[in-house]
């Protein structure tokens, strides 16, 4: 059982402006250097030395040498989502008083909004659109706190190119779920996140549907991926929003 004290350890750590900031850049499951994030953070290389190695500590992040150089990556996917579940609530908390139809929710890069990395699966727009797909399909069936791929499911997404035999080998079993709903911090209806949600971003990357944006957690619809994910999803029918990216 988590004692209120390890609670607020973590809630601490993570309230920190640059340690926010640090954990905020690797949520596209990037591995980046102490100088990196150094930068990202806007802090001394020594600052950020200190403030990584007490994330490190507390088991929020992990870190690799190679040669001469220290990578830090989040330890895990529950890490990343609790991030994002912070920036759920923060957006919904922070905004000027407005009218709710009206209040603005989530990334303010339009980019970002249509679709991004969220440690190692998708989010945004585009994310929540094939989630409804594949729910509205019978290809998958979401609940509250799970969620599973049925037969039919199977036989779409291999059909696409997902190595589905591949996803089923997490590297944290225990910790992970194969599929399961994470609320989208600027859609607020839920995509598809674990072991199903990565490989669903890694077949689109693979399959040049998408492309990384440098230095952004946003990711592009490329000119394929427009006709593709239409054709598989649905995405952008009746309307123009891929054709921006």
């Amino acid at each position: 059982m988590v004692t209120v004290a390890a609670f607020a350890r973590i809630a601490a750590l993570v309230g920190d402006p640059a340690r926010a900031g640090m954990l905020t850049v690797l949520m596209d499951g990037r591995a980046l250097t102490a100088a990196e994030l150094a930068r990202a953070a806007g802090v001394t290389p020594q600052t950020a030395s200190g403030h990584l190695a007490q994330l490190a500590e507390a088991g929020l992040l992990t870190v690799a040498r190679q040669g001469r150089h220290r990578y830090h990556r989040l330890a895990s996917p529950a890490v990343a989502r609790m991030l994002e579940g912070v920036m759920v609530v923060a957006a919904g908390t922070t905004a000027p008083a407005r009218p709710p139809s009206v209040r603005p929710v989530g990334p303010r890069d339009a980019a970002l909004r249509e679709a991004r990395t969220c440690y190692d699966h998708l989010a945004g727009r585009l994310a929540v659109a094939m989630a409804e797909s594949l729910v509205a399909r019978g290809a998958v069936e979401l609940g509250e706190d799970g969620g599973a791929l049925t037969p039919a499911g199977e036989t779409f997404l291999r059909g696409i190119g997902v190595d589905l035999a591949a996803a089923s080998q997490t590297r944290h079993p225990r910790r992970r779920m194969f599929c399961r709903p994470c609320l989208d911090w600027s859609e607020r209806r839920p995509h598809i996140a674990g072991a199903l949600g990565a490989a669903l971003l890694t077949t689109c990357l693979d399959r040049g549907w998408l492309r990384r944006s440098e230095g952004s957690r946003a990711v592009a619809v490329t000119p394929g991926g427009r006709l593709a994910l239409r054709q598989a999803f649905g995405y952008g029918q009746g309307c123009a929003c891929d054709d921006a990216a």
